[in-house]
């Protein structure tokens, strides 16, 4: 039994489809929003938290180069701060300071590390049935909406 061959998807309206490259000015624009974007991130997590800035920034330049190294620069990104963990690790500032939020955030890349091994080793597709699409997608609307009132108050 013969398949057919896949034809490959295209987006005919899409500026940049997956394979395609920018040219270096396109190139330069994208990066320039992408660092509005995330500057302003790394910037206020620290400061929601009670932290210097400047370490936000400094490890999230060392997480991206070790990230490039990593993918050998196959998927350019820029790892910034999650609002993930924020309104944690502001009572873990509060009630037992530095050393709490520094477990914590260990603690988190660990388990980050085990997912991304049983990911390598096993695939993704069980991500897929463990959270489901439509399961994830109105989570994502719940958090973001329930974080829209700090983001309006700060």
């Amino acid at each position: 039994m013969q398949t057919a061959p896949k034809k490959e998807f295209r987006n005919e309206e899409a500026v940049l489809d997956i394979k395609d490259r920018p040219t270096f000015l396109h190139w330069l624009v994208l990066s320039i929003q992408h660092l509005f974007t995330m500057f302003g991130a790394t910037v206020l997590v620290p400061l929601l938290i009670g932290i210097n800035p400047s370490i936000a920034l400094f490890s999230s330049g060392v997480g991206t180069l070790v990230y490039i190294l990593c993918t050998k620069a196959k998927i350019p990104a820029y790892l910034g701060s999650s609002f993930a963990f924020v309104v944690t690790m502001q009572a873990l500032m509060k009630t037992d300071g530095y050393p709490a939020v520094a477990q914590g955030a260990i603690s988190a890349g660990l388990v980050y590390i085990v997912v991304s091994l049983v990911i390598s080793r096993f695939g993704s597709s069980w991500v897929d049935h463990v959270l489901p699409p439509v399961v994830v997608g109105p989570i994502i609307v719940v958090i973001g909406l329930s974080l829209a009132t700090t983001a309006a108050n700060d």
